[in-house]
């Protein structure tokens, strides 16, 4: 199984398509493809990579993707429920609505921040959430009125964080790609218990060092680094849940010991477990 160049064919030029998700799961394959994508939760939490963004999604996530910037979305298996709205859209389609530059450079923009996923947050995402909320109910003119409106906040809003990393470059190629998803659908199904760099470098039949020298050039992070951020965005999601002491959440995300689990939280979240439940408690962004 390798990642998909997944082509999403329009029946006319200019077209953006709405699909609607309802399921026990997303489960679909690592894939880029020729067209923006338009991403919003509306149920369910899980993990997910974007280029070499690896973070947790959750209910009424909303995030922008360029053309060709590979991703996969995989639900958490307590849950057995999840639903999405996702649109696509050709970015000329955009660009050849109007001449005036002003209106093109905010699109251009928007479409290039894109190319390292965009995830909204605060009131543009809640003004965005209002409007997909009712673009699947209407077509024709109307579903495109509700659409440009939507483009129109994201084009102006300061409020998002980037997702990968500004250094980031699809570099896939069959072969490899085929070789990165193997390994990331076996650390998605695997990474809560003790992982040996051995068993996974045998995923690819390679030696540890060739692995490693692989896995950093195709995903522009090593090996340690993208396992502990898989970890350590289960931990997060799981602190929101306060059923589960910080110890029991460290033990569940795969670690061995608290020292190292704080040690690489802090690193990769830039506050301890501990805080960053707080902040939660205290109703803050985190």
């Amino acid at each position: 199984m390798k990642p998909q160049f997944v082509d999403i064919i329009f029946s006319k030029a200019g077209k953006i398509q709405v699909k609607k998700t309802a399921k026990s799961r997303f489960d679909g394959p690592f894939h880029f493809h020729h067209l923006c994508e338009l991403v919003w939760v509306e149920e369910g939490v899980g993990t997910r990579i974007i280029g070499d963004s690896v973070s947790n999604f959750k209910k009424n996530d909303l995030v922008l993707m360029a053309p060709n910037l590979p991703h996969i979305w995989r639900s958490d298996a307590k849950i057995d429920f999840v639903k999405s709205t996702t649109i696509y859209f050709d970015p000329d389609f955009l660009t050849h609505l109007t001449d005036e530059e002003a209106t093109l450079d905010r699109v251009r923009e928007m479409i290039r921040k894109s190319r390292r996923g965009m995830q909204f947050h605060g009131e543009t995402r809640k003004k965005a959430v209002r409007l997909l909320s009712k673009i699947t109910e209407t077509e024709g003119i109307p579903r495109i009125i509700d659409f440009l409106k939507v483009i129109d906040l994201l084009t102006a809003t300061a409020e998002f964080d980037a997702l990968a990393t500004a250094l980031y470059h699809n570099r896939y190629d069959e072969k490899d790609a085929g070789r990165i998803y193997t390994v990331y659908q076996y650390l998605l199904k695997n990474f809560k218990r003790d992982i040996t760099l051995g068993e996974v470098a045998d995923l690819c039949h390679m030696t540890t060092n060739s692995f490693c020298r692989f896995f950093k050039s195709r995903t522009n992070k090593p090996f340690t680094r993208f396992l502990n951020e898989l970890r350590i965005g289960y931990a997060c999601e799981l602190l929101h849940d306060e059923q589960y002491s910080v110890s029991a959440i460290c033990y569940e995300c795969g670690y061995n010991t608290t020292a190292n689990f704080h040690k690489f939280f802090k690193q990769i979240q830039h506050i301890t477990p501990a805080g960053y439940r707080k902040k939660i408690q205290q109703g803050q962004t985190v």
